[in-house]
């Protein structure tokens, strides 16, 4: 499982440029395919916070639905533990949103 944080790389988004403050993938496999699920929390320019849900082949992002298995879930849920504000943005921090 890949962790990082990005407080300086910006990404493009709906809503204009955002500034990318935690990012968790998940790496996954189906039979011999390898890709990953990441959760980004993101930032504009003007202060608001976004979570994108994205999976990733090569090191790029993909367009399309992020689909994740239970051990995944679970996986993804522990990561979060390094990833505290983006914890807080899915409510799964104990407090709430």
């Amino acid at each position: 499982m890949a962790t990082t944080e990005h407080a300086s790389r910006r990404t493009q988004t709906p809503w204009g440029t955002a500034s990318v403050v935690e990012e968790l993938t998940v790496a996954q496999r189906a039979g011999e395919k390898r890709f990953g699920s990441t959760v980004q929390l993101l930032e504009t320019a003007k202060g608001e916070r976004l979570v994108r849900f994205a999976y990733s082949t090569g090191g790029l992002a993909r367009r399309g639905p992020v689909t994740l298995r239970l051990r995944d879930l679970e996986r993804l849920r522990a990561g979060l533990a390094e990833h505290p504000e983006l914890a807080r943005a899915l409510g799964l921090d104990g407090g709430g949103v």
